[in-house]
């Protein structure tokens, strides 16, 4: 008798740019899988928060939500016309989050 293997995790690409990446160990792309099925992006950024960002979570986030200042893309598009947290995590999705923000 075989088994088929019930997919529970969910395959996402988190990449990071214009600094951002600095606050995750200097790693500007992360392939993660995340546990169960059903993520949206506020659960991510408490995920990414709680287990990639390696310092100065202020730098990143401002409550349950990314700083102003932090554009949120998936697959290209921007997170606004998606929802924004309320956006349902679709299997292979990219996820890119690039700081407008530069100290001088």
């Amino acid at each position: 008798m075989t088994s088929s293997r019930v997919e529970s995790d969910l395959p996402v690409t988190i990449e990071f740019g214009g600094g951002a990446e600095l606050l995750f160990n200097n790693k500007k792309r992360h392939e993660v899988n995340l546990p169960g099925e059903k993520w949206t992006l506020k659960q991510l950024l408490v995920w990414l928060r709680d287990n990639l960002l390696t310092e100065r979570p202020e730098l990143f986030m401002q409550g349950d939500t990314v700083r102003p200042g932090i554009l949120v893309l998936v697959n290209d598009a921007d997170w606004e016309l998606l929802g924004e947290g309320d956006y349902k995590l679709c299997p292979r999705d990219k996820v890119l989050f690039i700081s407008t923000l530069h100290g001088g």
